[in-house]
């Protein structure tokens, strides 16, 4: 595989940055995840770090190198992270669960496959056009796809969404795929911080018109200068298939030398005590082991 990656994220008018991304690969699949920790439910940026730390502790375990079933993969190792996030509230007495949205892709075999809870989404765009962008799952997406049906009078607010990770009920998750990739395709998962105050026909123009690497931080601070002072956390992270033989360009990664048994990663357990400041060196190593825990267990029911 070949393919060019540039990320950025940015706190923009709040707090702190509850946004969480990164990416893993092997020499035959690469996973890109991205989660957006939800406000108006504790340790949101915890939720969004032990979801992605999750499907990439499954994808290293899976990915040999390659994955048998991507499509499960992603909607496996998503509910995975769902589950995680309500065994973190049960063991830290939480009255509320940490929550969290995540949008994730596995490139593999010249496809992409995709999954998504909540309101993260994925881009692809190929020749200027958009091919496909995942669906949110909130009431105003949920009421402009009736609309086209039925009259519809009252109007949602953009940011309910009526499922996430580490919900009380099962979480939706939504998979695609595959769609086959042409080299120079671009993939863009992005938090609503971005594609809430940037139109999708901007996103499409500029990741169609310009290098990702010069596309990506201008959306992004497109989007902070539209947001205003109290605009949302920013966060994207885009990739280029195929994108050029040379490994000098900006954010070039070729997997073609790896062994079967190599594994790299950006998605770091101990990110967690970053995530989280009050988090002590015993907790972060017992939210890693549950998750090792999770893995097993998981494994011994495949058996």
């Amino acid at each position: 595989m070949r393919f060019g990656v540039y990320q950025v994220s940015r706190k923009g008018g709040r707090e702190k940055n509850e946004d969480r991304m990164g990416y893993c690969y092997t020499r035959d699949s690469g996973l890109f995840a991205l989660a957006d920790g939800m406000g108006g439910h504790p340790e949101g940026e915890v939720a969004a770090q032990l979801a992605l730390q999750t499907l990439a502790a499954r994808f290293q375990r899976d990915a040999k190198p390659r994955l048998a079933d991507p499509l499960r993969f992603l909607h496996d190792g998503l509910i995975a992270g769902h589950q995680q996030l309500l065994r973190y509230a049960t063991e830290k007495s939480l009255i509320d669960t940490p929550r969290t949205t995540l949008v994730a892709c596995v490139l593999q075999g010249d496809a992409a496959y995709w999954a998504h809870c909540g309101d993260s989404r994925l881009y692809l765009v190929r020749g200027g056009k958009l091919v496909a962008r995942t669906r949110d799952h909130s009431y105003s997406e949920l009421q402009e796809t009736l609309s086209q049906v039925v009259p519809m009078r009252e109007r949602f607010n953009r940011n309910v969404l009526f499922t996430c990770l580490g919900s009380p009920g099962k979480p939706v998750v939504d998979t695609s795929g595959p769609l086959l990739l042409q080299p120079g395709d671009r993939v863009l998962l992005c938090s609503d911080g971005l594609w809430g105050p940037v139109s999708d026909t901007e996103i499409t123009d500029r990741l169609g018109q310009q290098p990702i690497h010069e596309a990506v931080p201008e959306l992004v601070e497109t989007a902070l200068r539209n947001g205003g002072p109290k605009c949302d956390n920013v966060t994207a992270l885009a990739m280029e298939w195929e994108s050029s033989e040379d490994r000098r360009q900006q954010g070039a990664v070729s997997t073609r030398a790896l062994g079967d048994e190599v594994f790299a990663s950006t998605i770091q357990a101990s990110v967690i005590g970053e995530a989280r400041d009050d988090l002590d060196e015993a907790e972060i190593e017992r939210s890693i082991k549950e998750i090792n825990e999770a893995i097993r267990r998981s494994s011994q029911k495949k058996t």
